[in-house]
């Protein structure tokens, strides 16, 4: 299946004998067969035909929104994949005892790959990472012998804390990376870490989707308006997994450099330029490609796109039997 990323400005997505066309300035920027294509990203100011968004509407492709920096919209989806029942179902088992032993097996599942990132990344590396290991080994058994989700979600954040605080040692020492800033990324590194999170975070919502579930009801996170939380809770085991092992090996494998990066006065924040959008995403791509043998259920290899798909029908099979210990999430060795 292709994913088809739209990042030049003034670019016009449009259909024609079955494939979707790209151009810009009305030369052909790239093509993709529709029956092969499962989901469009759009970056900054570009345009859709009527014609191709009613063939996406048609076929089930998702399309997504971004700005420029790639700050998410929102995005266009038929709505043949709606399962009512499936979602009375999911809702019931909202701040139910399900909810909270699949959190906790998540959010440890977190950061123990969050602690086999950072040990990684230290093999090659002077500098010692050992207390912040230590650290997080702890709140990782206290998150285990939690009693509440409030509990469990602080846990975790101080787990986090010590995370970045680790890792900030072992990125390349160009680039500057002082823990973790979202709104607006304060840094080269957090642009790359805000970027990777939303287009993970849009690709889980249309599997949660595509599988009749609401990516609204989540089970750890606390409801917020207009905010996925069911997708925020399982992007939580991929986090470390796919985009800070992308922003790592981009960092240190110097495939991407300072001045792939622009900062703006009026747009506060560190953002990727036209070039280093292309590194990043083809990066990100070459990783969800990647054939992974970490799923406990199956015996064969897949990659992590189609791995993050099987974990949501897991899912799926956990919420029809309101059995929690059905869910196993994923971890990395």
């Amino acid at each position: 299946m292709s994913f088809l990323y739209v990042t030049e400005n003034g670019a016009q997505v449009g259909i024609k004998d079955g494939y979707v066309e790209v151009r810009c300035k009305d030369e052909y920027v790239r093509k993709v067969p529709i029956e092969t294509l499962e989901s469009i990203s759009i970056f900054g100011r570009s345009q859709m035909t009527t014609q191709c968004t009613v063939e996406c509407l048609q076929k089930g492709i998702p399309v997504s929104y971004y700005s420029k920096a790639g700050s998410y919209f929102g995005r266009l989806e038929s709505t043949g994949h709606i399962m009512v029942e499936r979602q009375r179902k999911q809702d019931k088992l909202y701040e139910s005892e399900f909810a909270f032993e699949l959190g906790k097996k998540i959010l440890f599942a977190k950061i123990k790959n969050q602690e086999v990132v950072l040990r990684r990344y230290a093999r090659n590396k002077s500098e010692d990472v050992m207390e912040e290991i230590k650290m997080i080994e702890i709140f990782a058994h206290k998150l285990q012998v939690s009693s509440s989700v409030e509990q469990m979600m602080g846990y975790e954040g101080t787990a986090a804390k010590y995370y970045f605080k680790g890792l900030s040692k072992l990125v390349d020492e160009k680039f500057k990376f002082n823990g973790r800033s979202k709104r607006p990324p304060r840094d080269e590194f957090n642009s790359m870490l805000s970027l990777g999170y939303a287009i993970l975070m849009n690709e889980l919502y249309g599997k949660i989707q595509s599988k009749g579930l609401n990516p609204y009801f989540g089970f750890i996170h606390k409801d917020r308006e207009k905010h996925p939380t069911l997708a925020s809770d399982l992007i939580e085991e991929w986090r470390a997994v796919i985009v800070d092992s992308v922003v790592m090996s981009l960092v240190n494998g110097h495939e991407i450099l300072l001045e792939h990066f622009y900062h703006d006065i009026d747009e506060p924040g560190y953002f990727l330029n036209k070039d280093g959008m292309k590194i990043f995403i083809n990066k990100l791509e070459a990783k969800e490609r990647t054939d992974t043998r970490y799923l406990t259920y199956i015996d064969y290899s897949v990659n992590f796109r189609r791995a993050i798909e099987l974990q949501v029908g897991q899912l799926v099979k956990a919420i029809e039997a309101e059995d929690a210990t059905i869910y196993e999430p994923v971890r990395i060795r």
